[in-house]
């Protein structure tokens, strides 16, 4: 605004302001001037001096100017009142100035809000995480058990491929002819594979063997084995104390009593294990790579203790001999040439000729060799009927002979002395010593 000439310098008190007169377009182009009120006489016009009276177009202004200001963040108190301009020639305003400092300080200070676009992103993310998350953690449930699903069934299906592949090769092999299949395999088998079947033949034929020397085998022997028919051996009652590990590595069976030839024995002491620890078996179960035999321990070697078995052989033949001339044994046919060949226990020969004093004995047999027993093994068991010399035989007698037999030294005391009957319906003592059975106890004859 320009002062006129003559007046004084504006915002005096007392010093009225006025506008000056300028052209159409000079008004055009600048602010609306702020026009005063007509000067009044009297204590009103001391009232009105310095009021601004603003016009539409700078209240217009000042709202545009307060919002661009709040969407950008800028605080909507602009600047402090500056001097009035001093007298001169007019200059031009901006027409985006800012408010009158009477109207600055009549608005409050607020803080601006979050721009749109945050505020838009913001509600989105959370309306998005209150629907949806739930669904996608379920999503996420359903495609785990999908895929766990997928793979157990993968691997049901290769298993299955693989036995279809297995049972193939096994059918190709059983369609050969009869000649060239070995028995006991194939469809004959019920379907089961060659190696299959080897595994379960060599298993069953440690089972029986450890059956056998469970019974059989004397309770203070040592047993050597190896690993895995050790534990059968365990398996049937045989304490761990009496069993000798045989591992690769070790010096020999020596030390031991009686060994358990299977097929890794077999292995790892090759052609010594009969030639050098154990040349004579007790008992045999099984054949072909599964076969397993009891044999006995040489200590001495195996040719000592075959010369020791043939000169045990030679001294049974004699004291059996001397039974069968005795009036007060009575043996039948097959038990009398058992005792002339000398293939009698030395043990059950004693107990004979001890019951044959005071008692008349009936043998009745002799028990059998075991299967697959090495020629010259004797025979360990007899059934015996002894009866009182002039009296009949009752079940006293039978009571009363088991009690002396089982009263012996433990070198001639029996390990089983049992009360039987017979198939012809005669009541026997079936007496039997355990293996193996022990050289030189009769004296060699001269």
């Amino acid at each position: 605004m320009r002062a006129r000439p003559g007046c004084g310098a504006p915002g005096v008190p007392g010093t009225p302001n006025s506008t000056g007169a300028g052209s159409p377009e000079t008004e055009a182009a600048r602010l609306p001037s702020r026009v005063r009120a007509p000067r009044r006489s009297g204590p009103s016009n001391i009232a009105a001096h310095d009021r601004v009276m603003l016009s539409d177009r700078d209240l217009a202004a000042i709202a545009k100017a307060v919002a661009r200001a709040r969407q950008d963040g800028r605080d909507a108190a602009g600047g402090q009142p500056g001097p009035r301009p001093a007298p001169g020639p007019p200059a031009e305003e901006p027409r985006r100035s800012a408010p009158p400092p009477a109207l600055t300080q009549a608005l409050p200070a607020a803080t601006p809000p979050p721009p749109w676009g945050t505020v838009l992103a913001n509600t989105i993310r959370l309306w998005a995480a209150r629907r949806f998350w739930p669904t996608t953690m379920r999503w996420r449930l359903i495609m785990t058990l999908i895929l766990a699903a997928v793979l157990f069934c993968g691997g049901a299906v290769t298993v299955a491929l693989t036995r279809g592949t297995i049972a193939g090769i096994g059918g190709a092999g059983s369609a050969q002819s009869p000649g060239m299949r070995p028995a006991g395999t194939g469809r004959a088998n019920g379907g089961q594979s060659p190696g299959d079947a080897a595994i379960a033949a060599a298993a069953a034929s440690r089972t029986a063997a450890a059956a056998w020397m469970a019974r059989q085998v004397a309770p203070t022997a040592i047993d050597a084995c190896d690993p895995q028919m050790c534990a059968v051996l365990q398996s049937k009652g045989i304490p761990a104390a009496r069993l000798l590990v045989l591992r690769a590595g070790n010096a020999g069976p020596l030390g031991s009593d009686v060994i358990v030839s299977t097929a890794a024995v077999r292995e790892e002491f090759g052609s010594r294990l009969t030639s050098v620890y154990a040349p004579v078996a007790l008992a045999t179960f099984g054949s072909g790579s599964a076969q397993v035999a009891v044999r006995v321990i040489a200590a001495d070697g195996s040719a000592a203790y075959l010369r020791s078995l043939h000169v045990d052989a030679t001294a049974r033949r004699a004291a059996g001999a001397l039974l069968l001339r005795n009036p007060h044994v009575r043996i039948s046919p097959s038990g009398r040439r058992e005792l002339a060949a000398g293939q009698v226990d030395t043990r059950l020969l004693t107990v004979i000729g001890a019951l044959a004093t005071p008692y008349h004995v009936d043998i009745t047999g002799f028990g059998v060799p075991a299967a697959g027993a090495s020629p010259g093994v004797p025979l360990r068991s007899a059934d015996i009927l002894p009866a009182p010399a002039g009296r009949g035989r009752d079940a006293a007698t039978l009571n009363a002979v088991k009690r002396f037999l089982l009263a012996q030294q433990i070198t001639f005391r029996p390990a089983d002395v049992t009360i039987v009957r017979l198939a012809s319906g005669q009541t026997v003592l079936h007496v039997e010593f355990t293996a193996p059975s022990p050289l030189g106890l009769l004296a060699a004859p001269h």
